[in-house]
């Protein structure tokens, strides 16, 4: 008796799930883009884990803190709750060649474009990254995606619209097309 596995979307955040702000720390200032949250419900819906990976290297370079960063979160949460959606884990990175302290770490494995994030998830959570997605707006998003074994989906929201392309398994408008071609090729 075989199962299907337990596959996964990942999503990036600032670009992909809400409007792109320069080291967002202020929760008044998140904006999700339109019809992201109906698309993680209907993800919800479908029983796919939907996990957020996303870089933060503004906590490294000390532009704002972890308790910033959950606020904007909780925020997050709330809006997508309005749509009865959520995400099920998030994984930030805040290492980067210009961070401080611990932080200060060029090429971290957690750090986008490594898959490090994704690799951690998949371990924790027991997810097949053979069978996952990654979908984010820029290259880093789309080789992390890759070096983690999985499909990955390009969004022309954030600096998508900047992106080749040529890289990525679909390419798609914004988040709610992305997740209508996943779906239709899901395991």
């Amino acid at each position: 008796m075989s199962t299907k596995p337990r596959a996964a979307v990942f999503l990036d955040r600032d670009g992909t799930l809400n409007e792109e702000v320069d080291f967002l720390s202020d929760p008044e200032l998140l904006v999700m883009i339109p019809g992201a949250a109906t698309a993680v419900a209907r993800l919800n819906a479908k029983g796919i884990p939907v996990v957020v990976v996303t870089n933060q290297s503004g906590i490294g370079r000390g532009k704002y803190d972890w308790g910033d960063f959950a606020a904007v979160m909780s925020r997050m949460e709330d809006l997508l709750a309005l749509e009865n959606a959520r995400i099920d884990a998030v994984y930030a990175s805040p290492h980067h060649e210009k961070a401080r302290g611990e932080y200060a770490v060029a090429d971290h494995p957690e750090r986008k474009p490594n898959p490090g994030m994704l690799l951690r998830a998949a371990a924790e959570h027991g997810l097949d990254l053979s069978h996952s997605w990654m979908v984010g707006d820029k290259d880093i998003d789309l080789e992390a995606g890759r070096r983690a074994g999985c499909k990955v989906a390009l969004v022309r929201t954030g600096y998508g619209s900047q992106v080749d392309g040529s890289a990525a398994d679909l390419v798609a408008a914004s988040l709610p097309e992305a997740v209508d071609l996943i779906l239709a090729q899901w395991p």
